[in-house]
C-alpha cells in the first residue's frame, strides 16, 4: 500500500506530518545517552563504593574459576613451546638470575605483592583530585580491562612458570620465605593459581604508566610512569609468576579497555577537558514591582 497523502486547499499532495510523540522520544532517547556520555565530577562515596564492589566481584569471579590443573598444565607446556619457536624463551635464566641475589628478589617478591595495588589506586586518587573531567574515562579502560580479562581466565587457564613440571623454575617466594604471591605458600588457598594468562599486574601498571606519562606536567615523574610497567615486567618474569607472552595478553586487553572508553566517551580519556565545567544556573527574570 502507498503512503496516504492530504490534499491542500490549492489542490497539491503532501506526505502527513510525522507524529509529535515520536519526535520526542528520539529527542529524549539523544538526550539521555549525551548526558550519560558527558563527563560528570565524580562523588567520592560512590567511587570508593565502586572500586570495593568491583574488585570484590573481580577476585570472586576470579577465584571462582575452575583450576582445571591439567589443561593449565598443558597450556603452559605449549606457550613454553610457542616461546621456544619464537626464541624469547628466557625466563628461566632470568628467573635463576634474579634468584640468585636475595635482597633484590626479597625486594622483588614485595613489589609483586603491593605496589599493584598501590600504584593503581594512587594514579586513581590522583586523577579524581587532579582530574575530574578525564576521571571518569580513564577508570572506565581500568574497568573494562579487567573485565574482558575475567574471560581470558575463564577460557583459557594457564599455569604459571613456578609450578610448571620438568621444569626448573624457582618459586621464589616459597624458596625465600616472603610474602610476594598469593598463589603462593598459605595464601595459595584462596587464590586461583592458573588465572595466569592474561596479566593483569601488566595491564594496570601499564595504563598507570600511560596515564602518568599522558597527565603529569614534570618531566621525571613522566619518565618514572613510563619506567613502572617495564620494571613490573622484570619482576613478573623474574618471580616465574608470568611468561612474556602473559604480559602480551595483558596488554591486549588494556587496548580493549582503551577502545571502549574512546567508543563511549566519543576520544580518548587524555583528550578529555581537565576540569568537569560548572552548571551555570538558569537566569530567573525579575519580577515586576507590585503596582502602586
Amino acid at each position: 500500500m502507498g503512503e496516504s497523502t492530504v490534499t491542500t486547499l490549492e489542490g497539491q499532495e503532501q506526505a502527513p506530518p510525522q507524529p509529535v510523540a515520536d519526535e520526542a522520544h528520539v529527542s529524549a532517547g539523544h538526550r539521555l545517552l549525551r548526558r550519560l556520555r558527558t563527563p560528570r565530577r565524580p562523588r567520592l562515596w560512590f567511587e570508593i563504593l565502586l572500586i570495593g564492589v568491583s574488585y570484590w566481584t573481580y577476585s570472586l569471579i576470579r577465584n571462582a574459576v575452575p583450576e582445571q590443573r591439567g589443561q593449565a598444565l598443558a597450556n603452559a607446556d605449549w606457550l613454553w613451546r610457542v616461546e621456544h619457536h619464537l626464541g624469547i624463551a628466557v625466563e628461566e635464566s632470568v628467573n635463576h638470575a634474579v634468584n640468585s641475589v636475595t635482597w633484590l628478589i626479597v625486594g622483588m617478591n614485595y613489589y609483586y605483592a603491593t605496589l599493584h595495588f598501590v600504584v593503581t589506586i594512587g594514579v586513581l586518587v590522583w586523577l579524581y583530585r587532579s582530574h575530574p573531567g578525564r576521571y571518569a574515562a580513564t577508570r572506565t579502560v581500568v574497568f573494562a580491562t579487567t573485565g574482558v580479562a575475567l574471560v581470558g581466565y575463564y577460557l583459557c587457564p594457564l599455569a604459571p612458570p613456578r609450578l610448571m613440571t620438568g621444569n626448573d623454575f624457582i618459586d621464589t617466594v616459597v624458596v625465600h620465605q616472603t610474602w610476594g604471591s598469593m598463589a603462593s605458600g598459605d595464601l595459595k588457598s584462596v587464590s586461583n593459581q592458573y588465572a595466569a594468562m592474561p596479566s593483569m599486574h601488566i595491564g594496570w601498571s601499564l595504563w598507570c604508566g600511560l596515564t602518568i606519562f599522558a597527565l603529569a606536567s614534570v618531566p621525571w615523574v613522566r619518565v618514572l610512569g613510563l619506567l613502572y610497567p617495564v620494571a613490573t615486567l622484570v619482576v613478573i618474569v623474574a618471580t616465574a609468576n608470568h611468561f612474556w607472552l602473559d604480559a602480551v595478553g595483558g596488554m591486549a586487553c588494556l587496548a580493549f579497555g582503551y577502545l571502549v572508553a574512546r567508543l563511549w566517551y566519543g576520544s580518548l580519556p587524555y583528550t578529555l577537558p581537565q576540569q568537569v565545567p560548572q552548571k551555570v544556573p538558569p537566569k530567573v527574570p525579575p519580577k515586576d514591582p507590585p503596582e502602586a
